[in-house]
């Protein structure tokens, strides 16, 4: 019985090899295991982003004081998880593994990834589903991959169509989820993962069709901000200005994360007493500054519709990347592009109070760009994202302001696996 099983899997995958004979277009076995890999990817973010809003909503009622042991509570059970059924690795693993492991995305870890990050993104920490959402959907790339018997460049390029599933699905940008794929690999030799910018498009559009009908998602912006209209030539001299001023606090928040790093590295305790020391301080920090509290997708839009005063809205920078550096470096699981957009919101919002006569959307956006730019070195992707999530659609300010950010980074990459010297090696 198992071996005609076996013969019927080798003849439905021998036919799967020959290219579609009924049409004379560029059309194969290819572009089904591409979609077919989208579409897993939508079905996973769909499920995980409504898992994710009812375990937010249970946790969100634990108001006031009680938010301080909530977080300290999930911050000890991700802990636990994670020391328990496996170390599910950051997004500094996942970029490791797509660029010298042979693309391979193993999906051992993904229970711990998925119970890990939804203790953490749930309960309110600075740090978004990106991460957990990339992990998970790039790992199904990856095992679609070798049940299709793909090797070295074509797997490859699976598990990156895959990661572009993850995060097409949470940033609702195709183009622009697909080229953070590849710009997120390595910022300088993006080129060299070409192969994979189609599959990467086709799982991506599959991906957010499916997401889309899960969660009844809408086509427009995320963000409320207000229309931008462009006044003249001078308007990409402030973009590149208020990137200058996002880079700074880029620089502000890499030396802040390493601060913080060290400080937790100092004893080698077990990662779950990080999390629960983590989840402590966080609390704090959400009891005193509630804005600060969960990654910032709903919470961009408090700020910008809020009339809050300009000491505020300093405070709310400060302590935003003061938790954003403690959930990073404290063992919390998820990732920090959401946060940081939130970050530039807030610091767009300073320079508009400081000098009301700037446009307050061109100075967000730009600010938005340079700082996740600066991180990330993503400068292409974050200028489609953003253009996506905020509805700005003239992409050139948003450009020199990403550019900027992308030129003034730090020479060591914020993620370390995009490093020269591993490339190298």
């Amino acid at each position: 019985m198992k071996i005609n099983r076996r013969r019927r899997l080798v003849r439905t995958f021998n036919l799967l090899d020959q290219p579609i004979r009924f049409n004379p277009f560029v059309f194969s076995r290819t572009f089904f295991m591409w979609a077919i890999t989208g579409l897993v990817g939508g079905i996973i973010a769909g499920l995980y982003w409504i898992l994710l809003e009812h375990f937010t909503e249970f946790l969100h009622q634990f108001q006031g004081w009680m938010v301080i042991p909530t977080m300290a509570i999930s911050g000890l059970l991700a802990g636990l998880v994670i020391h328990f059924i496996g170390d599910p690795g950051e997004i500094h693993l996942i970029v490791n593994n797509i660029r010298f492991n042979k693309g391979k995305l193993e999906p051992k870890n993904n229970p711990s990834m998925i119970l890990s990050s939804l203790f953490c993104v749930a309960s309110g920490g600075s740090l978004g589903p990106e991460a957990p959402l990339v992990q998970v959907t790039g790992s199904t790339g990856t095992y679609l991959g070798k049940l299709f018997r793909l090797k070295g460049e074509e797997l490859r390029s699976l598990s990156i169509a895959g990661m572009a599933s993850g995060f097409t699905a949470l940033f609702g940008a195709p183009l622009g989820g697909s080229l953070f794929s590849l710009e997120i690999l390595h910022h300088k030799h993006a080129v060299e993962y070409y192969r994979a910018i189609i599959p990467a498009l086709v799982a991506s559009c599959f991906s957010y069709l499916m997401f889309a009908l899960i969660i009844h998602l809408g086509i427009g912006a995320t963000w409320d901000l207000k229309a931008y209209h462009y006044t003249g030539v001078y308007d990409f001299a402030y973009a590149t200005a208020f990137g200058i001023v996002g880079t700074l606090f880029g620089w502000i928040f890499i030396f802040v994360v390493k601060f913080f790093k060290k400080a937790f590295e100092y004893r080698k305790f077990p990662i779950y007493i990080k999390t629960l020391v983590g989840g402590i301080l966080l609390g704090i920090i959400a009891f005193y500054f509630p804005l600060t509290r969960y990654f910032g997708h709903h919470e961009v839009n408090e700020l910008i519709n809020g009339s809050y005063t300009l000491n505020f809205l300093i405070i709310i920078l400060i302590f935003k990347i003061l938790a954003i550096a403690i959930t990073v470096t404290s063992g919390w699981r998820g990732g920090f592009i959401i946060p940081l957009f939130f970050v530039g919101t807030t610091l767009g919002l300073i320079i508009h109070h400081l000098f009301p006569n700037v446009d307050k959307t061109l100075a967000i956006v730009s600010c938005m760009a340079a700082i996740n730019a600066c991180v990330t070195r993503t400068p292409m992707s974050t200028t489609i994202i953003l253009g996506t999530l905020t509805g700005f659609t003239y992409f050139v300010p948003i450009l020199f302001a990403s550019l900027t950010g992308y030129f003034m980074a730090p020479k060591i990459p914020f993620i370390g696996s995009q490093s020269e010297k591993l490339s190298e090696e």
